[in-house]
């Protein structure tokens, strides 16, 4: 049934103005049943919870809704029914002004101010100069045009830098642009397809792949959106906060939030956000052919903080004053999804880097067969995978894991509860850590639920800081347009010495061992010089060198790795704080 196209514009206009927790908020207040089938934000599909609002708020309550909350401060909004320009909702439209403004460019320019203009309506997204003048007339300079176009409210600039800018023309405004070009129409559309059954996923009744790159469009765009914002408003402050940065005051702020326990699970987490970015490391002679990206695995016991160290410490959690450290629009938060589905849509980020985050780890192994793809998976390999009716891939996966999942733990060591007895493969493709439910651990939980229920952790100034700079430094090492020309790519350059105190490392714990089998891999050893390397990102504003320096904290704090997960997969032979003594 079509919706309603001023409903569609609240849905739009509600959507652009809201983040998830405040469309949540919104939907609890106004008493919507959509929403009280979840308990959390992060439940929610945003196009759903929006139109779920549009369909049944009056204007008056979309007038007080503005009012009494915070809508983003560079909304922009040019409906036919609806108007929010310098933070003010009118209920009134502003078409009959684009209308009247189109005909003075058709006036003006002819046809080359149409020729600028459908060339930005129908690429559906911001584009730059080299964009637009794709297929306009040779020598035709498109600058005066768009000036003019952006005087007259009917385009926007979506990004103004330096040296570079970008413009657009508004979803909501298209439709009256399409028809006044004589374009085909394309309806606003609510974006949500409601379907009366769960479809069976073997028989592909559901075109998962073509949604999911629906999915990949928002967190591009909401990335896009979020480097924009920094770079008009934040860029001098966050390079002057990267000055200071380093793997040493991350971990500082980290234990004044949560202990000197719980701390290091989040500082994982956050060390493999810089990860992602995936940038080479070199030596002193050439190519290493590593890069920093890995796979990151919290194990343990239910009820340790496993959860909270990843998925609400990257994606954040509002509603407990959680906010969220990761980078946004590079995590797809995979709760809930089947093995089958993953392997599925895992062709739409064939040629991209993304992490996936898995709560619930365990059960993508009832599945019987699920080791190998995940293997080749976590190796970056290619994936090829046959299910009843369709044969999937091959295609090649260049994608992160931060995943958690259940043991049960002993006195001495831990055992996995997956069935599959190949399992260890997987474990051995991550860098892994063991939360064991110690009295002190207990303890450090009990007091961080108690400060954060109480408003005692203030973790939002500390988060937004470190966010920006994560987002920035993953801009620039991965060549986005928006700071290419602005700031250099740098490799991580590792020297000699960093791999002298692994071996320390290496021979203090073979001593110790008393048999003759290892019970750990030797990739062990590369994960943690890739979580070295990633933890030196964060001091790439630190100097004015081509590369940056595996720093000696980031060093300690890798070999503390290695040790302790040593110790834990040879089921605590020996104890890792002698070895760290007798080495650091």
């Amino acid at each position: 049934m079509a919706v309603e196209d001023k409903t569609v514009e609240r849905k739009i206009l509600l959507k652009r103005a809201f983040s998830r927790h405040r469309l949540f908020e919104i939907g609890k207040s106004l008493g919507i049943a959509y929403f009280n089938r979840f308990t959390s934000e992060w439940d929610i599909d945003e196009d759903q919870a929006a139109l779920e609002i549009a369909s049944v708020i009056s204007d008056t309550q979309l007038k007080e809704v503005f009012e009494r909350q915070s809508p983003h401060e560079w909304v922009l909004f040019r409906g036919k029914h609806y108007t929010f320009e310098d933070c003010s909702l009118l209920l009134q439209g502003s078409w009959k002004t684009i209308e009247s403004n189109l005909h003075q460019v058709r006036k003006e320019h002819g046809k080359n101010g149409l020729a600028v203009l459908k060339r930005l309506v129908d690429a559906g997204k911001s584009c730059g100069l080299k964009e637009i003048v794709t297929d306009l007339k040779q020598g035709l300079d498109p600058v005066p045009i768009l000036n003019e176009l952006e005087r007259l409210k009917i385009v926007v600039v979506s990004y103004k830098g330096d040296q570079y800018q970008e413009w657009k023309v508004l979803e909501e405004t298209a439709p009256l642009i399409r028809s006044e070009l004589g374009m085909t129409p394309r309806e606003l559309a609510p974006s949500v397809t409601v379907l009366a059954t769960a479809p069976s996923e073997e028989k592909g009744e559901v075109d998962y792949l073509a949604l999911e790159r629906q999915e990949i469009e928002k967190m591009d765009a909401a990335f896009d959106e979020f480097l924009n914002t920094l770079l008009k408003n934040r860029l001098d402050s966050t390079v002057k906060f990267g000055k200071t940065l380093s793997i040493t005051t991350l971990a500082s702020y980290l234990q004044n939030l949560f202990g000197p326990i719980l701390y290091f699970d989040s500082l994982l987490s956050i060390t493999q956000q810089y990860g992602i970015a995936d940038v080479e490391i070199v030596h002193q002679r050439g190519k290493t052919g590593m890069r920093t990206g890995w796979n990151l695995s919290l194990f343990g016991e239910p009820g340790t903080g496993k959860s909270f160290s990843t998925r609400d410490m990257i994606l954040g959690k509002p509603d407990a004053k959680v906010f969220p450290h990761g980078i946004p629009g590079r995590n797809r938060y995979a709760g809930g999804m089947t093995p089958a589905r993953f392997i599925r849509i895992g062709q739409a980020y064939v040629n991209r880097t993304f992490n996936f985050v898995v709560p619930e780890f365990n059960d993508w192994f009832k599945y019987k067969g699920m080791v190998e793809p995940l293997k080749l998976a976590m190796e970056r390999g290619e994936i090829k995978y046959e299910l009843h009716r369709e044969v999937i891939g091959p295609y090649r996966f260049n994608n992160f894991f931060s995943v958690n999942y259940n043991v049960a733990t002993y006195g001495r060591g831990y055992e996995v509860t997956v069935q599959d007895p190949n399992f260890n493969a997987i474990e051995d493709r991550m860098l892994c850590r063991l939360h064991r439910l110690t009295k002190q651990r207990f303890i450090e939980i009990a007091q961080s639920q108690m400060r954060l229920a109480f408003g005692e952790i203030d973790i939002e100034k500390g988060a937004k800081q470190i966010r920006d700079h994560l987002t920035l430094v993953y801009a620039i090492e991965t060549g986005h347009p928006l700071v290419k020309a602005r700031f250099p790519h740098k490799p991580v350059m590792i020297t000699p010495q960093a791999y002298d105190i692994i071996e320390k490392a290496r021979n203090a714990i073979l001593e110790r061992i008393p048999r003759e089998v290892v019970t750990f891999s030797a990739r062990l050893e590369d994960r943690a010089m890739r979580f070295a390397c990633a933890a030196s990102l964060l001091n790439y504003f630190q100097s004015d060198l081509d590369y940056i320096p595996v720093s000696e904290d980031a060093l300690r704090y890798a070999t503390q790795l290695y040790v302790e997960e040593a110790s834990v997969r040879s089921r605590q032979e020996f104890k890792p704080e002698e070895v760290l003594a007798e080495i650091l």
